[in-house]
């Protein structure tokens, strides 16, 4: 029976940065993983985000944007193009490849950095003295592994609609979403989250007619609203998505004809049939085979592992990370904490702060924040300054042709430290970053201000909008 330091179950970006991260450290490491390729034929290290999440989404809304730039933007420019046509089964193509590229490279990672990768689904089974039992099934076959520490990093899954199941022929979860390889000329998505908007501007973009259906009455309810409004505008009046609000589902058919959607809004009773149904209301932790019954893993109502600050669980020397535990379910969150957890095993003290983990949304334009909104500073009744500035006098943004949004600086009223930094408009999820590295270092609004930002670049709006909020703005 293999004996190891650390045993990681999942590889998703949690699990294979924390394996690779506890090996670094000079633990005998080993990461367990089931995921396999599109075909089924062989293993896909990289989890949800890697194989059917974040990176194929971002192949996608790539290609779909150039599509419609050559329709749309290229003349602007003075470039003429004949009759442009699309591929979807060619896109689908590129982003298959793109995946490929790096599941492969998280094996070459792993085989660089000493940690064995076993494929199958991984249990806890108990303990043996101070070690505790690992089972790997694969295809109907057990063995057993031992370790001192377990990292458990098992991920989502998509949260089920009762009313209807994902066949991801008609009705498609996010893996369905990423695989058509035809435009449907009518396309539904259920939920206006991060997936629902992501995937809804793809097809929308190559020609689908697209309808969002929102539980919610509020738009982008977790983001600041002033930025969710603009965002609202843009993607209705601009680029044509139709986006219901306030949505009571009532009955969905999935027959022959198409994909049925009964539901109310406002109080009146609406019936929709779409080629292709997107079903994207959330996800859920993924627990399921991990025997957490058996050995006494406590969840919490909502099925999430429970774990202390440190991401310890009830269990010693059990680790849970990623979309498993409390927090943002997002890949990088996940990741952070996967480095964390293997330095806290070697006695390191790692922090991490979820007030400063950035959100983005890859849009077109792209919605990005790090910290509190303006709704939750009037709840909280925390004094605040605001300070704004939009992309549309900016040069780089005007050259880029993509002069729309704004950036919103939020900061103490009595210390000018930086509460919150939210943005709708072009590369917003890089330009974040500055947010993020701003209040990791508690930095003032003036700092900001202070710092030379090059010219022309879009950063340029974030530091407006930093002066803006000590009253002293040189272009607005």
């Amino acid at each position: 029976m293999s004996q190891f330091d650390v045993v990681v179950i999942g590889a998703g970006p949690g699990g294979y940065i924390a394996a690779i991260r506890a090996a670094q450290l000079g633990f005998k490491t080993a990461c367990i993983d089931a995921g396999v390729n599109k075909a089924g034929d062989a293993p896909a290290l990289g989890g949800t985000c890697l194989n059917v999440g974040c990176i194929p989404s971002k192949a996608l809304l790539q290609s779909s944007e150039h599509f419609y730039a050559a329709q749309h933007d290229f003349d602007e420019h003075g470039i003429t193009v004949g009759d442009v046509k699309f591929d979807a089964a060619k896109m689908i193509e590129r982003k298959d490849g793109i995946v490929t590229k790096l599941t492969g490279g998280i094996k070459f990672l792993f085989q660089k950095n000493k940690v064995e990768s076993l494929f199958g689904k991984g249990s806890l089974k108990g303990r043996n003295g101070d070690l505790w039992q690992v089972e790997v099934e694969n295809k109907g076959e057990k063995s057993v592994v031992e370790a001192k520490h377990v990292i458990v990093a098992t991920g989502s899954v998509p949260r089920p609609l009762p009313l209807i199941e994902i066949d991801n022929v008609n009705v498609l979860d996010n893996e369905g979403a990423l695989n058509l390889t035809e435009v449907p000329k009518k396309l539904g998505v259920i939920g206006s989250g991060v997936i629902g908007l992501e995937m809804g501007s793809v097809w929308k973009r190559v020609g689908s007619e697209v309808t969002i259906l929102e539980a919610m009455p509020t738009f982008l309810a977790a983001a600041d609203q002033q930025i969710a409004k603009e965002a609202f505008k843009v993607f209705t009046k601009e680029q044509g998505l139709v986006i219901e609000l306030g949505v009571k589902l009532n009955e969905i058919k999935n027959d022959k004809n198409g994909v049925t959607v009964s539901y109310e809004v406002g109080g009146a009773a609406k019936t929709e049939t779409f080629d292709k149904l997107i079903v994207s209301i959330g996800r859920i932790p993924n627990t399921e085979g991990l025997n957490t019954e058996g050995v006494g893993l406590e969840k919490d109502e909502r099925g999430f592992i429970k774990v202390d600050g440190e991401c310890r669980t009830n269990l010693p020397n059990v680790w849970a990370i990623g979309d498993v535990v409390r927090g943002p379910m997002l890949a990088h969150k996940a990741s952070d904490e996967g480095v964390a957890v293997a330095e806290r095993i070697a006695g390191q003290k790692p922090h991490l702060d979820f007030n400063t983990i950035p959100f983005v949304i890859y849009t077109d334009p792209e919605i990005a924040w790090v910290g509190k909104t303006e709704e939750q500073l009037k709840a909280e009744g925390v004094e605040y300054k605001k300070g704004t500035s939009g992309f549309a006098a900016n040069g780089r943004a005007l050259g880029l042709g993509k002069a729309k949004g704004t950036v919103k600086v939020l900061a103490c009223a009595k210390t000018d430290r930086v509460l919150g930094v939210h943005m709708i408009g072009p590369m917003v999820s890089e330009l974040v970053a500055e947010g993020v590295m701003s209040m990791e270092f508690s930095a003032s609004s003036e700092d900001i201000a202070r710092i030379v930002h090059a010219h022309p670049t879009l950063s340029e709006v974030l530091h407006e909008a930093a002066l803006a909020a000590d009253k002293r703005a040189l272009h607005g």
